[in-house]
């Protein structure tokens, strides 16, 4: 049996795009892009790339998903107020049944890597 690694790259898988959701908005009129790469044959584990451009809005995450920002930044608050500024280079997990906000001060771009 041969195994294919993948590349995981922006611009590479499925394309869609989508703007977030009047009832999640908080600011501006963020859009957001992915390219996803890759699930397993259970269909519980992703991985692509994310983007989206500046603005903000509500996150509830129903699954795990790890997160390693290629350029940019996010301001993410969960609801007691705790900030985490994540920037280009950063690794970091967002666990499921975490609720808060997510700020893009601009355009970001991440692999995000997904366990529902």
């Amino acid at each position: 049996m041969t195994i294919q690694l993948l590349t995981i790259a922006e611009g590479l898988g499925a394309h869609s795009t989508a703007p977030v959701a009047a009832e999640k908005r908080i600011a501006g009129n963020p859009h957001t892009e992915t390219y996803h790469q890759f699930t397993n044959k259970a269909g519980n584990f992703h991985v692509g790339t994310w983007s989206s451009d500046a603005g903000s809005w509500h996150i509830s995450y129903s699954e795990d998903e790890f997160c390693h920002i290629l350029d940019g930044e996010a301001i993410i608050t969960d609801e007691q107020g705790l900030q985490s500024r994540v920037k280009t280079g950063d690794n970091f997990v967002i666990p499921a049944g975490f609720k808060g906000t997510w700020e893009t001060p601009e355009k970001v771009t991440k692999i995000y890597v997904i366990y529902e």
